[in-house]
């Protein structure tokens, strides 16, 4: 059987420590890497990872913000959130952000393996919201949608948005279109305004 690769960002040193040996006696097939930051993740010259696993709470970016960055570097990583800050209006945030997945660092360590098992598997996304979090599974923003909202919000037109992402003015405004509907909202001031009371643009 072929070796699979978990990447760990955590900013404990001794978290980290403690996980990769929980990882490797739990599921002996995996490597796992570690990184202290998204920033040092996105430097990393390894093997891609299947999985990596991502703390919220990080030196420099933070971990929602990161995820559609690891998402650009490897497009097929399934990326599960993996923090203490776990109050449902969080998880939901994760989710909208492109997470598949999210796990308490108050679960045991059987929970965590069989929730990484999963994601190695390859099983649904929303299979694993709901294995993973008392919630039900909630539609998302894709990562590219989040990076759309976040220049909506600074108020960047189409046009503006279109070239600042390198896309067309069509695929642009279709983004525009499916946020709206996520946030439930009919114009973009009033989706500038949902997402920052919701949390998903700073």
């Amino acid at each position: 059987m072929n070796s699979t690769h978990i990447l760990l960002v955590d900013d404990h040193a001794m978290f980290r420590a403690g996980l990769r040996m929980v990882l490797a006696d739990g599921l002996p097939q995996s490597q796992v890497h570690e990184a202290s930051s998204v920033d040092e993740a996105m430097r990393d010259a390894g093997p891609r990872p299947d999985v990596v696993l991502l703390d919220i709470k990080l030196p420099g970016l933070n971990g929602l913000d990161g995820i559609a960055l690891l998402q650009r570097k490897w497009p097929q990583v399934r990326v599960m959130m993996l923090s203490s800050m776990d109050e449902p209006d969080m998880v939901r945030k994760a989710l909208a952000h492109g997470a598949v997945g999210f796990v308490s660092k108050a679960q045991t360590g059987d929970a965590i393996i069989m929730a990484v098992g999963r994601l190695l598997r390859g099983e649904q996304a929303a299979e694993l919201a709901d294995a993973t979090t008392t919630e039900e599974a909630l539609p998302r923003l894709t990562p590219r949608q989040c990076e759309v909202l976040d220049l909506l919000c600074r108020g960047l037109s189409n046009k503006l948005v279109a070239r600042k992402l390198n896309l067309s003015e069509n695929t642009v405004r279709g983004h525009v279109q499916a946020i709206l509907a996520f946030l439930q909202v009919s114009s973009r001031s009033e989706a500038a305004f949902e997402a920052r009371r919701r949390g998903l643009v700073g």
